[in-house]
């Protein structure tokens, strides 16, 4: 049976554990190797099992454990080309490490079958995850995105598990104490998804077969679990459809989340 679990999930660290009967996956490494390990292990996991790990852009918050990861475990890295260009400027990519680019390519690891797919945000070649698994349960990761783009939507319509980036509350940010350049960044379309652009993809994402959703990737300063889920929800009651009967939605903590079964 598949799972989805992440480990980590803020503005300060993200990585998603994607499990099946054949090993694991990692979307992003950014939290410490050792913090990675530790997750791991509380999702039902092991490091020993991750075959792959699939890098969305090059921001800290999504690399911050990557070398350390490749030099320790015999992982493939799947990214961007452009991504890949950062991670290597940056010494992210150890010479012992394979490294697969993966734009707008179907690429199979471990009986999973992914597919990168383009999001907006503010370096080139950031991308999305859509993954079929082994069983055939469908699941994507999109987070860091300013706006869900008809490239976004058309590739995680469909999924068993989606899950999607409800990063700030609008007035939350805007009365904020970030600065007003960091503000015009998150607001940006090349920013982050805030609550309410979140919500409003759910309806279609639940009349084409999602089921299951978790909102990831919320601010800690500018977004409360509550607010998201209630901003999520409320979206999809106005069509009639109600949590834990038609849909199951949770919201990702920053870290020692629960595992999703698929």
């Amino acid at each position: 049976m598949s799972k989805i679990c992440p480990l980590f999930s803020s503005s300060s660290g993200n990585s998603t554990y994607i499990g099946t009967q054949n090993g694991g996956i990692l979307v992003d490494a950014g939290a410490s190797f050792k913090g990675i390990c530790e997750a791991l292990q509380g999702a039902g996991g092991s490091i020993d099992e991750i075959t792959a790990v699939f890098i969305t852009h090059e921001h800290e918050d999504h690399i911050k454990g990557l070398k350390t990861l490749l030099n320790k475990t015999n992982a493939t890295l799947f990214a961007s080309v452009k991504t890949l260009e950062k991670l290597a400027e940056f010494d992210k990519i150890p010479l012992k490490a394979t490294v697969i680019a993966t734009d707008n390519d179907f690429v199979e690891i471990g009986g999973i079958i992914a597919r990168r797919f383009e999001t907006s945000h503010d370096c080139d070649g950031s991308s999305g995850y859509s993954f079929i698994l082994p069983d055939n349960k469908k699941v994507a990761v999109c987070t860091d995105s300013g706006i869900v783009t008809d490239t976004m939507r058309n590739a995680i319509v469909g999924n068993d598990v989606v899950l999607l980036e409800s990063n700030h509350d609008i007035e939350m940010l805007k009365k904020g104490q970030y600065p007003p350049h960091l503000k015009m960044r998150i607001l940006s379309d090349r920013g982050h998804l805030s609550n309410n652009a979140c919500a409003s993809e759910l309806n279609s994402l639940l009349k084409t077969g999602t089921t299951r959703f978790i909102l990831g990737h919320l601010s800690q300063h500018n977004n409360m679990p509550m607010l998201a889920k209630a901003t999520a929800e409320a979206a999809l009651i106005k069509e009639g459809a109600q949590n834990g009967k038609d849909y199951i939605l949770t919201v990702a903590r920053p870290k020692g989340n629960g595992v999703t079964i698929i």
